[in-house]
């Protein structure tokens, strides 16, 4: 928008209450995007050997090359607990997601999106630890050992902490997601 719209749109309180279309239309593009990464690169390390196509696997291998992500090629097992809840927890609500930050102003999405950052960004901050204090020296494929390779692979993954975190606060704080009960008697 230009910088005339909040009083096009009925003065600076109603601005105020209105959805925030920079931050739904960043939504909706997280979770658009979110839909073929998850499907084409981050659910492989649940598949057996062999299933994904060639393409795929040698983009996740080029990859975890680039970027020293051991986690991709060989995840602990906690990381493959993440995955499965990537894999059938989020994966089904990004498409949801997508569409109401997509058609703006949809209320009903606050409490699943409540539920999705929460969980999103408390798995990030595990992943990042991991990232950040982890000895990667007997890892089987290349893990960073410098700071500035642990802080590149860090800056992969800290979009998706981030975009959660922005996503939690605009569903707790701004004023068009807040749902005002309304009582029957004062």
């Amino acid at each position: 928008g230009g910088g005339g719209g909040a009083s096009a749109r009925g003065g600076a309180s109603a601005a105020m209450a209105a959805a925030p279309r920079w931050r739904e239309r960043l939504f909706a593009l997280y979770f658009l995007s979110h839909i073929p990464i998850t499907a084409l690169i981050d659910l492989q390390p649940l598949l057996p050997a062999g299933i994904a196509p060639r393409a795929l696997t040698d983009l996740l291998q080029q990859y975890a090359a680039a970027f020293r992500d051991p986690m991709m090629l060989q995840p602990p097992e906690w990381f493959k607990a993440f995955i499965y809840c990537e894999a059938f927890l989020q994966l089904p609500f990004f498409p949801v997601a997508a569409y109401a930050f997509l058609k703006g102003g949809c209320r009903w999405i606050r409490t699943p999106a409540i539920i999705y950052s929460t969980h999103v960004a408390t798995t990030l901050f595990a992943i990042l630890a991991h990232i950040l204090f982890h000895d990667f020296s007997k890892s089987e494929h290349a893990g960073p050992q410098s700071l500035r390779e642990r802080l590149v692979l860090l800056s992969i993954y800290l979009p998706y902490l981030l975009i959660p975190l922005l996503l939690l606060f605009t569903m707790l704080c701004n004023p068009h997601y807040k749902h005002v009960e309304k009582r029957k008697r004062k």
